[in-house]
C-alpha cells in the first residue's frame, strides 16, 4: 500500500510539473515571424534608451526588449530615428516591425498603430532653475498676481465704505466733513485713508458718537488688516524667491514654458491652453532654461529627471509634482501577429524580480 501511495504521489507531482511548464511556456510564434529578422525602431531617450560609446544600445526599455526577445527566441536589429513621431510613422508605414523606447500611448497614436501592454506608468514633470541668483522677476510676478491685487482692492473698498459712513454721520455736525457732497466725501475718505495707515490726523476727525465709534473700530480693524496683509505679502515674496515662480502645474499659465515639438507634452499643453515655446530636443530646452530665456520646461518626468541629474544638477531642478499620467508601451503595426506573444513575454518579464531591479537601477524607483 505504501508503495502504491508513493507511486501515485510521484505521478501527481510529475503531472503538476508538466502543467506548470505548459503554463509558463511562451505562446508559439507564427512560422513567418519566428524566422524573420525583426526591425526595431529606437530613439535616444535616456535612461529608457541610449547608445553607449561602442555603438550598442542600453536603457530600461532596451533591457526589457532584449529579455522579451530572449524568451521568444526573436532575431532583431535596431534602427535609430530622431523622434517619436518617426517611430510611429515607421511602424504605421511598415518600415519597422516594432518601435520602442519612451513611446507614450495616446489616442492619436492608437489610431495609427497597435500597442502592447504598458510597461511603465509615469507623467509629466517640470524643470525649473535653482534660485541661487537673485531676480526681480519673481517679486514683480508676486506683486502683480491676482491674489495680491485682490487684497489691495479689499483694503481700498473697506476704506471707501468707512469714509462714506463717516461722512453720513458727520456732515451735519462737523464742518471738517461739510461744504457740499464732493468736498465732504473727499475729506472723509482722506481721513479714512490716514486713519488706516495709523498716521496722525491732528484735530481733524469725527465728533459725533456714532462717528467716533466707527472711527475706533476702523482704527483697530485696520491694524489687524494691515498686519495680516503685510504678513501675507512677505510670505508670498519669501516663498517665491526661495522656491521660484513655478511650484506646480497651476503656475504654468503665467510663466514662459518650453516643450519638445510634436510631443505628447506639447499636445497636452495645447489642450490646456498653456502657451509654450517648442524645441527640437530636450537638451535644447534645458539649455534655454539654464540661460534664463524660459521659466519652466515640461517633459516626461523620468527622462527629465535623469537629464537634469546628469548634466544640469548645479543650475536646474525637477519639481516633485507629477501630472497628466502617461504610459510607455511598445508600438506595433495594426493587426501585428507579434502582439499577443509580446504581451505574454512582457507581462512575464515584468512579474519577475529582474524588472524591479532594472527599474531601480535606471530610475531609482522601487
Amino acid at each position: 500500500m505504501a508503495l502504491i501511495l508513493v507511486a501515485v504521489a510521484a505521478c501527481v507531482g510529475a503531472g503538476a510539473a508538466v502543467a506548470q511548464t505548459q503554463t509558463s511556456a511562451e505562446l508559439p510564434l507564427p512560422s513567418d515571424v519566428s524566422s524573420k529578422d525583426i526591425s526595431v525602431g529606437v530613439k535616444a531617450a535616456p535612461p529608457v534608451a541610449f547608445k553607449l560609446q561602442d555603438g550598442t544600445w542600453s536603457g530600461l526599455s532596451i533591457d526589457l526588449w532584449q529579455k522579451m526577445a530572449g524568451r521568444l527566441n526573436l532575431r532583431f536589429h535596431y534602427v535609430e530615428v530622431p523622434g517619436v513621431q518617426d517611430q510611429i510613422d515607421g511602424v504605421a508605414g511598415g518600415k519597422f516591425d516594432v518601435a520602442m523606447a519612451a513611446i507614450t500611448v495616446t489616442a492619436d497614436r492608437e489610431k495609427a498603430v497597435d500597442f502592447t501592454q504598458p510597461f511603465f506608468t509615469t507623467g509629466l514633470g517640470i524643470a525649473t532653475p535653482l534660485n541661487s541668483q537673485r531676480s526681480w522677476r519673481p517679486i514683480l510676478h508676486a506683486l502683480t498676481s491676482f491674489g495680491f491685487l485682490q487684497a489691495v482692492l479689499a483694503l481700498i473698498v473697506i476704506s471707501v465704505v468707512v469714509g462714506v459712513l463717516i461722512w453720513m454721520f458727520e456732515r451735519r455736525h462737523n464742518e471738517d466733513f461739510g461744504g457740499g457732497v464732493a468736498k465732504g466725501l473727499f475729506s472723509s475718505m482722506w481721513w479714512s485713508t490716514i486713519a488706516a495707515t495709523q498716521a496722525s490726523t491732528g484735530d481733524f476727525g469725527p465728533r459725533t458718537v456714532p462717528g467716533r465709534v466707527l472711527a475706533a473700530l476702523w482704527m483697530m480693524g485696520s491694524i489687524i488688516a494691515i498686519a495680516v496683509f503685510t504678513a501675507g505679502v512677505t510670505s508670498v515674496l519669501t516663498v517665491t524667491q526661495m522656491e521660484g515662480m513655478v511650484q506646480g502645474e497651476s503656475d504654468l499659465a503665467t510663466v514662459r514654458v518650453g516643450a519638445v515639438q510634436n510631443s505628447s507634452t506639447a499636445s497636452y499643453l495645447d489642450s490646456t491652453h498653456i502657451r509654450h515655446r517648442d524645441f527640437a530636443t530636450v537638451q535644447q530646452g534645458l539649455d534655454t532654461l539654464r540661460a534664463g530665456k524660459i521659466d519652466a520646461l515640461v517633459h516626461d518626468k523620468p527622462l527629465l529627471g535623469w537629464l537634469v541629474g546628469q548634466n544640469y544638477g548645479a543650475s536646474l531642478r525637477v519639481l516633485d509634482a507629477t501630472f497628466d499620467q502617461q504610459q510607455y508601451a511598445i508600438a506595433l503595426p495594426l493587426g501585428s501577429r507579434l502582439r499577443k506573444p509580446l504581451d505574454v513575454a512582457l507581462l512575464q518579464t515584468m512579474e519577475s524580480d529582474w524588472w524591479k531591479q532594472a527599474v531601480f537601477q535606471y530610475l531609482g524607483e522601487k
